[in-house]
């Protein structure tokens, strides 16, 4: 069995900045309306579950940490390593730190349960602890500046060789690396979801997203303040970038991430996950592409994220065949005596192998609930309520398809009948 290559120092560095910068914006209280929670409910529940978040992550960045250690005494050589951002003397200070911070958080946990109290204690120690480690403030800045230059490279084409007024190319230089280091962010939460690994972890993740991208809101809404011209295309664009931003902020720590550090069900935990990644990840590459073809309006979204295309066709695909079944599933529930069962099951089992796995996984396996019960359900005055719930369903489901944000330049064609 092939052995994975150890990460480079460099992977290292920005895992650890990555993880660290989003200890500190989960350690901060105000970022605690993840879990949708007022006064009253966050000072009576058992806050042991953000404890158990910070041991983990303190965990990792200490195996992290150690591996940066091995991976500058192995690959580097005195003359690289005395120009390496991080000296090994710093690396042993975080090290150690590290450990006594992982030793206190357990002691912690075994004094279960925790009330807010002990939370907003251990929370604000743990964020000055972290704050006063050099080598950790040096690891966030390193972290965000290669995500802030980690823009398609398309798109970092066209800001060097198209000719652009300097005022419109000074605020694209400052706004687009914002979003890329928030999509770089969100690069990590789809790895770890593609990796089947634990996803409680990304509350840390989307903590340090929510700020960045309120950072990046409130940045675009004062410069549109200023702005002399609202007529002007980058206003409009400005302008649609802080909205839809706005939007799907409420719609992911609002709904989808909220209460997720009580939910105990591995799929539901899951699928929450995976809708907020969606959302954001989605919207931020629209906005990117909104930017580019401000620049080069002949530039195709699958230019810059070949991804878009592929997503976009898929949701066309699934939407034909949702309408397509919810069609056939009116018309076996208005005449079930007359209606070919025959077919329906046909396009059921048809639709179950091929683009079900299109939708989102909540839907998924509701979909799947629904079609096992059609198929088995043989009496047919039985089966007319459970068409009646199964049409309503996919009549929902079709409509969250088509406001895909992929599938707003292609509106579903009705067909004519």
């Amino acid at each position: 069995m092939p052995v994975a290559p150890a990460p480079d120092a460099g992977e290292l560095i920005f895992e650890l900045g990555f993880w660290f910068s989003g200890l500190e914006s989960f350690l901060n209280i105000r970022n605690q309306s993840l879990s949708d929670e007022n006064r009253t409910r966050a000072t009576s529940r058992d806050w042991a579950r953000e404890f158990r978040l910070t041991h983990s992550t303190l965990l990792l960045c200490s195996r992290l940490t150690a591996q940066l250690g091995k991976a500058l005494k192995n690959t580097l050589d005195e003359a690289d390593a005395a120009g390496f951002p991080i000296t090994s003397e710093e690396i042993f200070k975080l090290s150690t730190a590290l450990k006594d911070a992982v030793l206190l958080n357990e002691a912690l946990l075994r004094a279960a349960p925790l009330k807010f109290g002990e939370w907003t204690a251990w929370s604000h120690s743990l964020s000055d602890k972290l704050k006063s480690i050099e080598a950790i403030q040096k690891l966030i800045v390193l972290a965000e500046k290669y995500g802030a230059d980690s823009l398609p490279k398309v798109l970092r084409e066209l800001l060097q060789n198209k000719s652009l007024p300097v005022a419109v190319e000074t605020d694209l230089q400052l706004i687009l690396p914002r979003f890329a280091k928030i999509l770089k962010w969100l690069g990590v939460v789809e790895r770890m979801l593609d990796g089947d690994e634990p996803l409680k972890p990304t509350l840390i993740v989307f903590s340090r997203i929510n700020e960045q991208t309120r950072e990046m809101m409130n940045y675009i809404n004062n410069r549109l303040l200023r702005f002399p011209n609202e007529d002007d295309a980058l206003f409009g664009v400005l302008d649609g970038a802080s909205y839809a931003a706005s939007i799907e902020l409420r719609k992911v720590y609002n709904f989808e991430l909220a209460g997720l550090s009580e939910i105990r069900q591995s799929p539901l935990i899951y699928a929450k996950i995976e809708t907020a990644f969606a959302l954001l990840n989605d919207s931020f590459q629209l906005t990117l592409v909104n930017f580019a073809q401000l620049i080069d309006p002949n530039v195709e979204p699958s230019e810059i994220f070949p991804s878009i295309g592929l997503k976009a066709e898929r949701s066309m695909i699934l939407r034909r065949d949702l309408w397509r079944i919810l069609n056939e599933v009116k018309k076996a529930e208005e005449d079930p005596e007359k209606y070919p069962l025959e077919k329906l099951h046909e396009q059921l089992t048809n639709f179950d192998r091929s683009s079900l796995q299109f939708l989102f996984y909540k839907d998924k396996e509701t979909v799947e609930r629904f079609i096992e019960e059609v198929l088995i359900t043989l009496n047919k005055k039985d089966l007319v309520p459970i068409l009646h719930r199964f049409g309503a369903y996919i009549e929902t489901l079709f409509g969250q398809v088509n406001m895909r944000i992929v599938l707003a330049n292609n509106p579903f064609e009705y067909p004519q009948d």
